[in-house]
């Protein structure tokens, strides 16, 4: 059977949208997955977990901004995909985090220009110093003078130009899946998410990232009522499905919702992803793990990394990866560059191979959907933005066969498409539960189902309430069950990194929503405890706990 979105009849699209041009016989979706774990301690004047947001800005964020501003000066007309999740969202917009991550950037300005001069004697680490100085510097400049502090709003305009199709996730990242048995938390992930993103873009979502691509049968009923209309799964999400695809996962399938379903192609994922045949793994490219945070003597390095003088990373590393052998030569930023040109090239290439290819048997022109963490263009693989740049450039001047697309526009070009209900599923290891799921965590969950069947008590008993405290104290219930429902602390626990923040944050939240649950049922609530709470985990100003009602 194939269908229409929205029960069959064709969804109505902005007129802004353009045409697609009618000699690409194929189309790539490029899908950037940016989130992060909501991580604020104003109780601290110094919080070593608040650095991810920190690297994760200057490395990832901030070129990202950088690549799309030049090719939108350039006049290459392209499209992204991207989430940003509302906690890495709310995080951006947040005044303390926004100056804390001043001053993490004028420390990295400090300890760049020391380097200069500790490298006076040694031409190519004089060099990098002097790139990292610089690259710093501008950073700056771009965070506070251009887009005074807040990130959203540099990917709002970009939304704005019809170049990124800026999506939403769930409120806190929660893996829908294991909430099956408590439906009203898959409710408040979706509903609380919608009602942010509407709060930061001035607009509606039209999909959204499920978060680690965790599905299950029925979701997409949640995100209809939630007027999302599309998502994205993982391959097997649609293989698997009944009934099969036609297409493979070439084109997108409608939900019996009505709600659009696009799966990932494997093999454009393999070429970034894979440890053996991934294009990060190019012994031209910076060595990820060699950073002088941990090279240098401890007393000049000390200023600048935890004050309990843990070292970290700082963002200066001066080799390359050479090869797998501890012995790693000099980094060079030009070989680094003219490698991301080429694998750009490469890229470019496989998938015009796979388009021509796929569009010899099928009746619509192919989508080859592709999603990463964004994190990895640039946190991880440093040269990782300008790969995309040089591929969306690559494209659009070069290719005769593809184009850059969105699911939207997808959709609007095909509004007909197969129903079928895809199978359960997610990107993990193994492609289940099985990351969020095992003998690291399984811990969590009764304490999590426990407090999700209190709240949705909660919000049922006092749902008529007027009692400004009472309503406070349930809102900020609301915020603590979503903040501890995070599948990060899950899959920290997994790894093995972190892990002891990870129960913490964990304990944390169940511990205060508990107190709140008593405390509101006891009619006792603390005013002067529940201030300094909305004040620490502030998430979510808006919510309003009758969502779990």
């Amino acid at each position: 059977m194939f269908c229409s979105a929205n029960g069959c009849h064709p969804a109505l699209f902005p007129a802004e949208l353009q045409q697609s041009e009618p000699m690409k016989k194929g189309y790539l979706l490029l899908l950037l997955h940016a989130h992060l774990p909501f991580v604020r301690h104003p109780e601290h004047p110094y919080f070593l977990e608040e650095i991810w947001l920190y690297e994760a800005i200057t490395e990832t964020y901030i070129p990202l901004v950088e690549s799309f501003d030049r090719l939108v000066d350039e006049g290459v007309d392209f499209r992204v995909t991207m989430t940003i999740s509302p906690p890495l969202a709310s995080m951006l917009a947040d005044e303390l985090l926004q100056n804390r991550y001043l001053a993490h950037l004028d420390k990295l300005i400090e300890l760049s220009g020391k380097e200069i001069e500790r490298n006076q004697n040694h031409n190519e680490f004089r060099e990098l110093s002097q790139k990292y100085h610089e690259d710093f510097k501008r950073a700056r400049f771009v965070f506070e003078n251009k887009y005074h502090r807040n990130l959203v709003t540099a990917f709002k305009k970009f939304q704005d130009l019809g170049k990124l199709d800026i999506i939403t996730c769930g409120a806190t990242h929660g893996f829908l899946p294991l909430m099956e048995t408590v439906p009203q938390s898959i409710r408040a992930q979706i509903r609380v998410a919608k009602e942010h993103y509407e709060s930061m873009f001035d607009r509606s979502p039209r999909g959204i990232w499920l978060p680690e691509c965790g599905y299950a049968p029925g979701v997409d009923k949640i995100l209809s009522e939630n007027g999302i209309q599309y998502f994205f799964l993982e391959t097997h999400g649609v293989l698997h499905g009944s009934p099969r695809p036609k297409f493979g996962v070439y084109a997108p399938v409608y939900c019996p919702s009505g709600v659009a379903a696009f799966s990932r192609d494997m093999e454009s994922s393999k070429q970034v992803w894979s440890a053996e045949e991934g294009y990060p793994g190019a012994s031209e490219y910076r060595e990820y793990y060699r950073d002088i945070g941990f090279d240098c003597d401890f007393d000049y390095i000390k200023p600048y990394i935890h004050p309990d003088g843990i070292r970290i990373g700082t963002g200066l590393k001066y080799f390359r990866i050479t090869g797998s052998t501890n012995h790693k030569e000099p980094y060079h930023p030009d070989w680094a560059r003219g490698k991301a040109a080429e694998h750009a090239g490469n890229f470019m290439f496989n998938r015009e191979k796979q388009i021509e290819f796929l569009s010899g048997h099928m009746d619509r022109k192919p989508l080859v959907v592709a999603p990463y963490d964004a994190e990895l263009f640039g946190h991880w693989w440093y040269e990782g933005p300008q790969f995309l740049e040089f591929l969306l450039k690559k494209i659009f001047y070069d290719s005769p066969t593809l184009q850059t697309m969105t699911a939207w526009e997808y959709l609007k070009e095909y509004p007909s498409n197969q129903v079928m209900t895809p199978s359960f599923s997610s990107w993990g290891h193994k492609g289940y539960s099985e990351v969020w799921l095992e003998g690291s965590n399984d811990w969590i969950y009764r304490h999590l189902h426990e407090a999700s069947n209190r709240m949705h008590a909660l919000a049922k008993k006092f749902h008529g309430s007027d009692d400004g405290l009472v309503c406070r104290a349930l809102n900020q219930a609301a915020r603590e069950l979503l903040l501890a429902e995070s599948s990060d602390w899950a899959f920290i626990m997994k790894t093995g990194t972190m892990v002891p923040y990870a129960h913490q944050r964990t304990r944390d939240h169940i511990n205060r929503f508990t107190r709140i649950y008593e405390d509101v049922n006891n009619f006792r609530v603390d005013e002067v405890w529940l201030r300094d709470l909305e004040a620490k985990d502030n998430i979510f100003p808006k919510i309003d706990f009758r969502v779990y009602a």
